[in-house]
């Protein structure tokens, strides 16, 4: 019997109409078995191949829109860059956004890595080790207002509130779960030990198991249980029996994911859909428990249903 593996999509938000982005959330919702839809944070497209003065949409406002286009999914920003916003703004978004969708947000959050976005926008970019200084900081100070029931203090060296009120709190008690996006092992895993809900990295199955490992280790340094944390990749999900396409898909995969292309064969979710079930089970072997597929439009929404069908519904 297979491992019970949640399955979400990140919807990209460059170079795609509103009333296609809608259409494509509500076909998952009312017609797959997927259990999440995820925006990005971004201003400009930021893929590499993209023209970055290319149409883009915001990432929290259109979650917020997700929200009441949508009954059953729950959402989220994958993630949302900390040096974009104030994190206590960002607490109280959050928190507008799981009342619009009673109790369906995800809180994913980030250090930031988009240079040249920041200074497009003339966004301080701030060092490697300030942009995670102040990630940890702000984790800190969202899940203080997130379980507040008075007025919060926090003196950080980043961030400071003074008695700040935090109402309405949000649906979900005692707070959404709080994902900590990204792969770095001394900083990033570090937080995500000391304050997450969830993990999310990127990768194949043998990188990936090193990252949960590193984890469990921040884990007991901090005198927490691992099994507290919910254990998630991001990345490429691709079911087809071409295999000309597979193997343009693999190449291009194996290049995003930093590995050769044979292992990408044998860690990669990308082929038919047995070896595509096989390769989740792969990662549901090793600690993880959900997957979010990227996505970029258009949407060809056979392609999901197939995904949901074959593969998604193998694993509920």
């Amino acid at each position: 019997m297979a491992a019970k593996v949640k399955f979400g999509i990140q919807t990209g938000l460059a170079n795609v109409e509103w009333s296609q982005l809608l259409e494509f959330w509500r076909f998952l919702d009312q017609e797959t078995a997927f259990s999440s839809i995820w925006t990005f944070d971004h201003f400009v497209p930021p893929g590499p191949g993209q023209d970055p003065n290319g149409p883009c949409l915001e990432g929290w406002t259109a979650l917020a829109a997700a929200a009441q286009a949508t009954e059953r999914l729950r959402l989220g920003c994958l993630v949302t860059g900390n040096t974009y916003r104030h994190p206590a703004v960002l607490a109280k978004m959050a928190a507008t956004v799981d009342h619009i969708s009673n109790g369906r947000l995800e809180f994913g959050i980030g250090a930031g890595w988009h240079e040249d976005e920041h200074s497009a926008y003339g966004i301080p970019f701030y060092t490697v080790k300030e942009r995670q200084d102040r990630l940890e900081e702000a984790v800190q100070l969202i899940r203080l207002l997130f379980q507040a029931e008075s007025p919060v203090d926090f003196q950080g060296r980043y961030y400071q509130l003074r008695q700040a009120p935090f109402s309405p709190r949000c649906v979900q008690r005692p707070h959404p779960p709080i994902m900590v996006g990204g792969g770095g092992e001394r900083r990033t895993l570090r937080t995500a030990a000391r304050y997450a809900d969830i993990m999310n990295v990127f990768g194949a199955v043998s990188p990936v198991r090193h990252k949960i490992e590193v984890l469990e280790r921040h884990c007991d340094d901090a005198g927490r249980d691992p099994g507290q944390i919910e254990k998630s990749i991001s990345g490429v999900v691709f079911v087809s029996d071409d295999r000309d396409l597979v193997e343009r898909v693999l190449q291009a995969a194996a290049q995003g994911a930093s590995v050769s292309v044979e292992q990408a064969r044998t860690e990669l979710p990308v082929g038919h859909a047995e070896h595509v079930r096989e390769i989740i089970q792969k990662y549901a072997d090793i600690g993880v428990s959900y997957i979010i597929m990227m996505s970029l439009a258009p949407y060809n929404f056979e392609v999901y249903r197939r995904i949901s069908e074959q593969v998604v519904e193998a694993f509920r």
